[in-house]
């Protein structure tokens, strides 16, 4: 009798690790991508806007149309809200086999590629999206985009993405340059966008944008270089900033960068496809980038803010104002010489 206890015991053990063994291998399979999936290569895209953000909606519908069209052949997955990378990482994530394809801003170019930062200096200050849409898309932008490709290790794939022309905005009154002296003024990055803000007599201060409103509030920064769509993203009218200078600092973009040696291994006719899917977001996204600055605009007079628009006349002035500190920003960035005068030339043309 206890012998039979013993074995029916054994028997109902084995009977219960059994199906534990096939529930925890259900649980394995169910978790793991579907085998076709597992097979296809990986196309990580990241970036750190938030999902509500114009960039953001134009990255992620050029994700989607691609993952569409290249079913089967390739896996597309889409990141927002920096859930891989912060935008100040993904290039070196790129660098180190770590992603496939990142969408950052120009300002986070210049350390690593200093020829970016052309545009960001002051014979760009004060232009408008077609003046630079006329160099970037053109020989210029392409010279740089080689530099990209070959100091970064990755591939353009096309046009840039428009942020959209970013401005100060202030807590007191600015009308003119002699009212940003020792105005310490929060800049996103790029040596440019200092050197060029503390030419015009303010302090450039950098600051990581989530710490941004609390330091406003301690009242040690005075203002921000920003687009109309960030400050209303972050809503820093909250923030004690109640004015806005609306002098087209510079005209921010982000450039789409994918990994090298993951672009060689793809076959000529799925580059093709990644291309001309990229192409044909990118005019719907400029316009829906000028739209959205616009409406951004709207709701800061809406919340009080009050705006301050120089002239053309003003910003040509200020503009060659700052055309004297013009060769000491270049060298100090480390843009090519002959880029450089090849660049300027064409803005004069």
């Amino acid at each position: 009798m206890q012998k039979n206890n013993v074995q029916f015991l054994l028997s109902l053990f084995k009977k219960i690790l059994s199906l534990m063994v096939l529930v925890a291998f259900g649980f394995i399979l169910l978790t793991l991508p579907a085998s076709g999936e597992r097979s296809l290569p990986l196309m990580r895209i990241s970036v750190e806007n938030s999902p509500s953000h114009v960039q953001t909606k134009a990255v992620r519908r050029f994700a989607e149309d691609l993952s569409h069209k290249v079913q089967g052949r390739l896996h597309v997955k889409f990141y927002d809200s920096a859930r891989l990378y912060r935008d100040a990482q993904v290039l070196s994530a790129l660098a180190s086999d770590r992603l496939e394809m990142a969408v950052p801003g120009t300002w986070h170019f210049d350390r690593y590629e200093p020829d970016v930062g052309i545009f960001l200096l002051p014979a760009f200050y004060g232009r408008s999206a077609e003046d630079m849409h006329r160099v970037v898309d053109g020989e210029i932008g392409r010279r740089v985009e080689e530099k990209i490709e070959k100091g970064l290790r990755v591939f353009v794939p096309g046009r840039w993405l428009d942020l959209g022309h970013a401005h100060l905005y202030t807590n007191q009154p600015v009308t003119s340059k002699g009212d940003l002296k020792n105005l310490n003024i929060r800049v996103a990055g790029g040596l440019a966008n200092a050197m060029r803000v503390e030419a015009l007599g303010a302090k450039a201060v950098m600051i990581p944008w989530p710490d941004l409103p609390a330091r406003l509030k301690q009242g040690n920064i005075d203002g921000v270089l920003t687009t109309h769509e960030t400050f209303r993203s972050a809503k820093l009218w909250n923030s004690g900033l109640s004015y806005v200078f609306e002098d087209r600092q510079y005209f921010p973009q982000y450039i789409p960068v994918i990994r090298q040696n993951f672009w060689r291994r793809l076959p000529e006719d799925l580059q093709k496809i990644i291309m001309e899917t990229w192409e044909e977001h990118v005019d719907e996204a400029r316009k829906e980038a000028a739209e959205a600055q616009k409406n951004a605009r709207k709701l800061l007079l809406q919340h009080g803010m009050k705006i301050f628009t120089p002239t053309e006349k003003m910003l040509s002035e200020y503009r060659s104002f700052l055309a004297a500190h013009q060769d000491e920003i270049a060298t100090a960035l480390g843009v090519n010489p002959e880029l450089y005068a090849d660049t300027m030339t064409f803005l004069k043309e």
